[in-house]
């Protein structure tokens, strides 16, 4: 494979892993909210507060930032947007040392010893 259809490649199952460790959590929090539910109802530990609603509550959360993770932070910044803000930080450094280049030629034309 060319080192390009190779990136390609590897992003496209770097994606798919990331999806279904996404799917795999979505299915272990419904599992696991059913069972605590069913625990909180029955007080298989002992406690008789409502305590599975602040856990599922919290357990959602996470959800929630794993699912930004995977389908909008990893899905806009990846090796390509890496590139495209690499390649703009050198050119700004390139025309910063352009210009200072200028300004040391200017002012050595200007005053010459």
């Amino acid at each position: 494979m060319e080192k390009e259809q190779h990136e390609q490649y590897e992003y496209a199952r770097k994606r798919l892993k990331q999806k279904k460790g996404l799917y795999f959590h979505f299915v272990l929090l419904i599992l696991g909210s059913i069972f605590m539910f069913i625990a909180n109802h029955f007080a298989i530990f002992g406690i008789t507060a409502n305590w599975a609603i602040w856990v599922i509550t919290f357990w959602f959360f996470l959800f929630v930032l794993h699912f930004i993770k995977v389908f909008i932070t990893d899905r806009f910044m990846n090796k390509n947007w890496e590139r495209d803000q690499i390649d703009r930080l050198v050119g700004k450094q390139k025309h910063k040392i352009d210009q200072l280049q200028n300004q040391i030629e200017e002012e050595s034309s200007k005053n010459p010893q």
